[in-house]
């Protein structure tokens, strides 16, 4: 399956993800810059939504709009479904996540939303049915049994499981993955002590999750234009060598290592 909006463009590789702080100015470079995938988690992030608006009012057909929600709550979900279409003056959104499906969930409930989201898209509310976990049994599960389209899924040099289980098995079946947590939120930018060269930029960080054919696109949350416009320097770079590779999973493994919790070392 391929991503696509509603005009038939395939999905770019980068989507540019909206918070609180971003540059108003950062949805319209990004479109300019050939990004038409477009993620949200709520409706907080101001800046974010105006840009969004703005591009939507002339160019909704060329964009995929993404968002989803944590909550459990059916009747809250059909409220903020009414809340975004109203704030972005659009009739639905093309993907909808029911998000961070975890093991603590009860998997009957996840089910029911899986089943209200699946009704929408018969509604033509949304497009796409999309699921994001952490847990890699839990992805495998989702995937195996054909419960959504899309699936997202935390991806980066550090947590690199997904490559032995997770990825093939959404490769085989077809359902696109979206990357995102794709910089370790931040840390992997950071640099380490026992490390002696430079630690990667955030192009490097979306360039290793890309490389994985299982991987459509990969997620980039920068703060103002200038991280943008650095980021979008993945766009036209040239894949991974074998050496750089190498490197990163050296870098990621030291990394990974200083994780403090289940969270970080453990669904991975």
């Amino acid at each position: 399956m391929e991503l696509v909006t509603q005009a038939g463009q395939k999905v770019s590789i980068l989507g540019l993800a909206g918070q609180q702080q971003m540059d108003a100015s950062c949805v319209e470079v990004a479109f300019e810059s050939t990004i038409n995938y477009f993620f949200f988690y709520n409706l907080e992030s101001k800046n974010f939504l105006d840009g969004l608006k703005l591009l939507l009012a002339t160019k909704r057909e060329q964009a995929l709009v993404a968002t989803g929600s944590e909550s459990r709550d059916i009747n809250y979900l059909r409220r903020y479904l009414d809340s975004l279409r109203h704030r972005l003056n659009v009739d639905g959104v093309d993907v909808f996540f029911v998000e961070y499906v975890s093991p603590s969930d009860d998997m009957n409930q996840v089910q029911a939303i899986l089943d209200e989201l699946r009704d929408w898209k018969d509604s033509r509310l949304i497009r796409y049915v999309g699921a994001t976990t952490h847990n890699r049994p839990i992805a495998l599960e989702l995937i195996e049994h054909g419960q959504c389209d899309v699936l997202m899924h935390r991806y980066n040099m550090a947590h690199r499981k997904a490559e032995d289980d997770v990825l093939p098995v959404a490769q085989k079946a077809d359902i696109p993955v979206v990357a995102f947590t794709c910089t370790r939120w931040g840390s992997l930018l950071q640099g380490y002590p026992n490390w002696q060269g430079e630690p990667p930029t955030a192009a490097d960080c979306y360039r290793y999750v890309l490389r994985n054919p299982a991987v459509h696109l990969a997620l980039t949350a920068p703060k103002t234009r200038q991280q943008l416009e650095e980021n979008l320097s993945v766009l036209h770079a040239p894949p991974l060598s074998s050496q750089e590779v190498a490197q990163w999973h050296s870098y990621g493994d030291l990394v990974y290592g200083t994780g403090q919790d289940a969270f970080d070392t453990q669904w991975v």
